[in-house]
């Protein structure tokens, strides 16, 4: 019986000790997660303090596309940054979009 219950404490201390993913964002009661849409994101918690936007390079099969060739197309991805200030004693939350939708949101005391 008190093997059990050491094996037991055993795994509910490994799940403590395993990184913690922030996939939400919450904002004036609502929740803002992974996959929802930028007009969606506008909605629950308005305009960003900072945004940024670029392209990045579209992998083929892992490795990027090698250099622009004149009058060819060189694929990208859009990807967007949104930086939101939530108050004194909390985080700064960034959001990140990848073809328009949330891929991470990501908690620090200063922009990355």
């Amino acid at each position: 019986m008190h093997l059990l219950l050491r094996a037991a404490l055993a795994l509910a201390f490994l799940a403590l000790l395993s990184p913690a993913r922030a996939d939400t964002l919450r904002c004036n009661g609502a929740i803002a997660a992974e996959g929802d849409t930028k007009l969606s994101v506008f909605y629950k918690c308005g305009q960003p303090v900072l945004s940024d936007a670029s392209c990045a390079p579209v992998y083929y099969l892992g490795y990027p596309y090698p250099y622009p060739v004149p009058g060819a197309y060189v694929p990208c991805q859009p990807v967007e940054e949104w930086l939101y200030d939530r108050g004194s004693g909390n985080l700064m939350a960034t959001v990140r979009f990848r073809n328009g939708k949330v891929e991470s949101i990501r908690y620090d005391r200063l922009p990355q």
